[in-house]
């Protein structure tokens, strides 16, 4: 669906008007129409994988951050970009998941310097207009290979979709963001797309170049932890960084949940 755009150019040179005797003066004002795409941005990212199950981690989720392109977000950027230099993280990639388990990057920081991490991708993701879906599946639900776990995704995927059809079909043109980071759902999410939807781009991306591709990392890492809350089966890092399953549900799984479309 396109919109329109009225810019006020000025002294019209090429058409003069009407002649002298006309009501209107010989040069007038007059308005540039500028057609402008209705594009919305999908940034995706994965938690799981395609390997046999595992009890301890049952769910496969794949987040879809929604964005309209329209709607400028820079802003919000900038200020996110000073918090993680304040944090001494500048031209950092957020990753929420290690975050909480203090590995890689956090290994060594305290949980003092961990939590303004996450305080900041968190509260730039609640302040921005975005929505977000999250398909999952249940591998205990399906048999153990392979194949089956990539039919019962692509379902997922499409039933996501297919949900809310008229959204996603209100928009001129839409931009899937991926890393790649797994073939199979590269494969499912190009093959989904494209049969729904005749006006898709995929493009792959690195993380630290966009803040919405982080954003889609905590809405995974969210999820996931919102299942084990609900299971009352925190580990020990998760219990040390939220306190119990009923504080991450009311401080924050909460406010996440009203960014579903």
């Amino acid at each position: 669906m396109n919109y329109v755009v009225a810019r006020l150019l000025g002294w019209s040179t090429c058409d003069p008007g009407p002649s002298k005797g006309g009501d209107l003066p010989r040069h007038f004002f007059y308005l540039e129409r500028v057609l402008k795409k209705k594009v919305l941005s999908v940034f995706i990212d994965e938690s799981g994988d395609f390997g046999n199950f595992n009890a301890s981690s049952p769910y496969y989720y794949v987040a879809m951050v929604l964005h309209d392109q329209s709607i400028d977000i820079s802003d919000n950027i900038k200020n996110l970009e000073k918090h993680l230099e304040c944090v001494g993280y500048p031209q950092h990639a957020i990753h929420t998941g290690p975050i909480i388990r203090k590995e890689l990057f956090y290994k060594n920081d305290l949980m003092e310097t961990r939590k303004a991490l996450f305080n900041s991708l968190f509260h730039f993701m609640r302040k921005i207009d975005l929505h977000y879906i999250c398909p999952k599946i249940n591998k205990a639900e399906c048999k153990n290979d392979r194949i089956d776990y990539i039919a019962k995704l692509s379902k997922a995927i499409s039933d996501e979709l297919k949900k809310h059809f008229d959204y996603f079909d209100s928009f001129d043109l839409i931009i899937n963001y991926y890393d790649n980071g797994q073939n199979e759902l590269t494969k499912i999410l190009t093959s989904v797309f494209t049969t729904l939807f005749s006006n898709v781009e995929m493009r792959k991306v690195r993380p630290v170049d966009y803040k919405l591709f982080q954003v889609a990392d905590l809405i995974c890492t969210m999820e996931l932890t919102n299942d084990k809350a609900e299971r009352n089966a925190f580990s020990k890092s998760e219990l040390e960084f939220f306190h119990s399953p009923h504080d991450f549900k009311k401080n924050l799984y909460k406010q996440l949940a009203k960014k579903k479309l």
